[in-house]
């Protein structure tokens, strides 16, 4: 399912066979939160700028349409219309990001929803039955996400739990998947890695879930307001406890130069909403750094946002245009910077898989980064 074909230094270049098809890794899962990326961006865009794999996510799409609508529709991949490999998160993050809607308890959480404030409950079991019904490829365990600055203490407890929802995780999972009216029957399951900034609570939880012989596993819990010299450290730390012939996946994560040195410490999959919010606000990444294409500079700028850049924005529209648009606030500007992004993240991802197959990483990590400043 998982086959290493190439090492540099812990850099992999690897190959994850699902039934969607066959994941070319290192990868970038270009994310659409409610079965779209947000900027007009479609599944037939998706295909033309070199998308691997889309991420949706399990809590909002329970809240709308309703995950028993999408298995009415026939899963995800019908619904979207994608035929290649869909990752849903679990609604754990939300667990984190909505903290004052919710509350945590052993058999799992109270939510109010963010739309229109009913109850919603979702524990282990609710979040891989809600997943099902999507029938995503990869499933993600649900887990708790705690907050960089929480205590020694709280997140100790926080992750003993995590462990013991992942159990239960597994036990729905192997439960749904031999249910004759399940959509994918073959849907995966990753375990998330938890443990805040605590190098040795990481490592036992690193090694406890490992034992466990699932699909793939996360590290989550990083980007959300430690440094990026402490996530590299807890990388550093976690990722060589984790099975080296399951792919490893960072969550949420993230800048350019976050990828290349996660590439680095063996990190296979990454996704990240920057490209398209960055793109969306008139942001856009090039090899020579961030443009903000609002800037007065641009007003009559006829070359395209990167010279050479294949991707539908640059073959056929200058910053100029782009520009016009943006500040006119028509949808086409965003539309083509979330476009141009996105295209920049896959092709960086096509790049670093032939700089490891050419055992030439670390020249080109140098190079790319040196290029950013």
């Amino acid at each position: 399912m998982y086959k290493i074909l190439k090492k540099d230094g812990k850099a992999k270049r690897a190959e994850f066979t699902t039934v969607h098809g066959t994941i070319q890794t290192p990868v970038f899962m270009n994310v659409g939160t409610a079965a779209a990326i947000k900027g007009a961006v479609a599944t037939t865009d998706l295909r033309e700028i070199g998308t691997q794999v889309e991420l949706s996510n399990t809590y909002h799409l329970h809240v709308r349409p309703g995950d028993e609508v999408v298995k009415k529709m026939g899963g995800l991949h019908k619904f979207m219309n994608w035929d290649r490999p869909i990752l849903t998160d679990s609604g754990g993050f939300q667990v984190f990001s909505l903290a004052g809607l919710r509350k945590i308890k052993e058999e799992g959480v109270y939510f109010q929803s963010h739309i229109d404030g009913r109850k919603i409950f979702m524990g282990p079991e609710e979040s891989m039955q809600i997943q099902s019904n999507l029938a995503s490829t990869i499933a993600m365990a649900f887990d708790e996400c705690p907050s960089s600055v929480a205590s020694r203490e709280y997140v100790q407890a926080s992750v003993d739990r995590t462990t013991r929802w992942l159990r239960r995780c597994r036990t729905e999972m192997d439960r749904l998947n031999q249910k004759e009216d399940t959509i994918n029957r073959h849907q995966l399951l990753f375990g998330i890695n938890q443990g805040a900034v605590y190098e040795d609570i990481r490592i036992a939880h690193a090694r406890e879930i490992a034992d466990m012989d699932l699909d793939g596993y996360a590290v989550g819990g990083l980007a959300v307001g430690e440094s990026h010299e402490e996530m590299y450290r807890i990388l550093d730390a976690v990722v060589p406890c984790l099975p080296e012939e399951k792919p490893t996946y960072l969550m949420g994560v993230g800048t350019p130069a976050n990828i290349l040195e996660a590439v680095d410490r063996g990190v296979d999959f990454f996704d990240c909403v920057y490209p398209s919010r960055n793109g969306r606000h008139g942001h856009v990444y090039t090899n020579q750094g961030k443009l903000n294409l609002f800037n007065a500079k641009f007003e009559l700028d006829s070359r395209p946002i990167e010279e050479g850049c294949q991707c539908p924005a640059c073959r056929n529209y200058s910053r100029a245009y782009i520009r016009h648009l943006l500040k006119a606030k028509e949808m086409l500007g965003m539309r083509l910077c979330v476009l141009h992004n996105l295209y920049f993240y896959n092709k960086m991802m096509e790049e670093i898989r032939e700089a490891i197959e050419q055992g030439t990483y670390q020249d080109y990590k140098k190079q790319k980064l040196e290029g950013f400043l």
